[in-house]
């Protein structure tokens, strides 16, 4: 199964780098320097993406808590986009900006922790599970916008999700949960059940959903589970394997 799931993800690599494919990054937790960092370590330039229109960066973390007042969300090509404010009106505008300055006849959305908005969103801005599952839902359906696919992470450690004692762990379990039944393919991180090793940080788990909508992706390849190791090195790489491996 590993094998079949490998051979699957490689295809799909190949028609990604075969297409003309942008990516717009939308981060409520971390700003562009963490994430061009982590890319030069892999040898990604994400500067040079930008200029070229494949990739667009959406910081919805540095304004969260500025006014939105007399603000733009406008940008020089190639610079990152800022998010001011927490109104999901505004949010909307702004992600829907960074899918228009995207050049690619594939755009795949990602959207890097919006849990976060949900937690520190102004009371006034009535931010909630159900107003960010609306929004997320519009961003997907709306085809003007051009996001071929959309990938979303969440903080899911289970004291977020299982305790639920007060109204915003309420509403972060209702939001994390919701997109996973929506979702159709999953991946978590856990770690071992036996414990610590010196070379094993824990357990990656993807998970492929029994979604019957029709549409045919040519995404066979990656419809059965996996479950694979994981371990983050002192430099902060990271090496995948197979159990045993």
């Amino acid at each position: 199964m590993p094998q079949r799931y490998l051979r699957g993800l490689a295809s799909v690599a190949a028609a990604a780098a075969a297409d003309d494919v942008a990516v717009v990054l939308v981060s409520f937790m971390r700003s562009g320097d963490f994430w061009r960092e982590g890319a030069a370590k892999m040898g990604l330039d994400l500067g040079v993406l930008a200029r070229a229109g494949r990739f667009v960066f959406v910081d919805g973390l540095t304004g969260l808590f500025a006014p939105a007042l007399g603000r733009t969300g406008g940008a020089p090509p190639g610079a990152d986009r800022v998010i001011f404010g927490s109104e999901l009106g505004t949010v909307r505008r702004g992600i829907e900006a960074g899918l228009a300055a995207a050049h690619g006849a594939k755009t795949v959305l990602i959207v890097d922790q919006i849990d976060v908005l949900v937690a520190a969103a102004a009371p006034a801005d009535n931010v909630t599970d159900l107003s960010v599952q609306s929004m997320l839902l519009s961003l997907r359906e709306t085809p003007s916008q051009r996001a071929h696919a959309t990938i979303l992470t969440f903080a899911a450690d289970d004291p977020l999700l299982q305790a639920q004692t007060t109204t915003l762990e309420r509403r972060h379990a209702a939001l994390v949960l919701s997109q996973t039944h929506a979702a159709r393919t999953i991946v978590s991180l856990r770690k071992l059940d036996t414990g610590t090793a010196r070379d094993v940080s824990g357990v990656m788990r993807i998970t492929a959903a029994a979604h019957d909508d029709g549409h045919d992706d040519g995404d066979d390849g990656l419809r059965d589970d996996a479950e694979y190791l994981y371990h983050v090195g002192g430099d902060l790489s990271v090496r995948v394997f197979e159990r045993g491996a």
